[in-house]
């Protein structure tokens, strides 16, 4: 892109990472009031960057329009201000071993194939071997129970967890009736949790969220966000 007007699509990065830096602190209890007032700023600031740079992607590639609220699905949009669809992550990251497993289980439950690789990202950032503190394994971080109840006998093959962990996000999904939101504060929560909050669907989570844990408030921003890069 040629011209007085263009942005080094760099610095355009830059940028959306600071911004979704800003927006996870404002999910994580943040309540500084000047913060607040820089964020505004710096809001206007990038849009108005955004707008210059319209016609490339973060990559410099042209004819890609720039990731903004407005690329949330609908059935989020009750969510809109409390995520952003943006998060700092590793391009060395490597999924390409587990693409036809993500891609067999994703068929298998009707689970949108980037949603499957966005909590495999947040989770374990792709390391099949990987243990939370908690005890949770593998590429979905199953916890031994959950795993067991859908069939694993090694959480640590990736083809069982990917299976097992898409299945279990399969039911979340379905038990609260598509609301992506709702389900993903579940897997992280616990779906007891979520009940007994009386959370249904993405508006009530958009009420709700800050009852949640904070683990969980920034996992649901979290997921989103890498689901929306996946999705490119």
């Amino acid at each position: 892109m040629n011209g007085t007007n263009s942005i080094d699509p760099r610095v355009l990065k830059e940028l959306l990472q600071l911004q979704v830096m800003g927006r996870i602190n404002l999910l994580s209890g943040d309540t500084d009031t000047s913060s607040t007032d820089d964020s505004s700023d710096f809001s206007t600031l990038l849009n108005t960057l955004m707008g210059q740079a319209s016609g490339s992607d973060l990559d410099g590639q042209s004819n890609l329009n720039p990731l903004t609220a407005n690329n949330i699905p609908s059935s989020l949009g009750a969510l809109n201000k409390a995520y952003s669809p943006l998060q700092s992550w590793s391009r060395t990251t490597s999924t390409s071993q587990f693409d036809d497993l993500i891609k067999e289980a994703s068929a298998k439950y009707g689970v949108d194939e980037s949603l499957v690789k966005a909590v495999i990202q947040q989770e374990s950032d792709f390391n099949h071997q990987a243990v939370s503190p908690a005890g949770a394994k593998g590429l979905m971080q199953l916890m031994d129970g959950t795993g067991r109840g859908y069939g694993v006998t090694n959480p640590f093959d990736p083809k069982q967890n990917v299976d097992a962990g898409t299945h279990f996000l399969s039911n979340l999904i379905q038990k609260y009736n598509g609301n992506e939101g709702v389900a993903l504060a579940a897997y992280n929560a616990g779906p007891g949790r979520v009940d007994r909050l009386g959370i249904k669907n993405d508006q009530d989570l958009s009420n709700k969220l800050h009852q949640l844990p904070k683990e969980t408030q920034a996992y649901v921003s979290q997921v989103l966000g890498h689901k929306m890069k996946f999705s490119l």
